[in-house]
């Protein structure tokens, strides 16, 4: 695992219950605003076992991750509405109630 990979994880471990985080919010916090995708690839393996809530990451539109990454898109948005986050009627998380906003 990188270094860039450890920031992002700890970060994603930050992100509350109720609350989702952006690939490019953490990419600008861990000090890479360029590398929203490569937060993406560090979701998608994740190791096992630090219980990283990496379904508490999303793209910026509020849209969930592809089918692949969680068994389905509506694990993932189970697993989000489960904990409180919101959703829109067109199935996109409402950003602005729901992305985490931290101090």
């Amino acid at each position: 695992m990188n270094e860039f990979d450890e920031r992002i994880y700890k970060l994603a471990l930050l992100v509350p219950k109720g609350n989702v985080a952006s690939y490019g919010q953490l990419a600008a916090m861990a000090g890479k605003p360029q590398n929203s995708r490569a937060v993406g690839r560090a979701m998608k393996n994740a190791p096992s076992g630090h219980d990283i809530p990496c379904h508490r990451v999303v793209n910026q539109n509020g849209e969930i991750a592809p089918s692949h990454v969680f068994e389905s898109k509506k694990h993932q948005r189970a697993m989000l509405e489960a904990e409180g986050v919101v959703f829109k009627s067109n199935g996109k998380i409402d950003m602005k109630k729901s992305q985490w906003k931290p101090l």
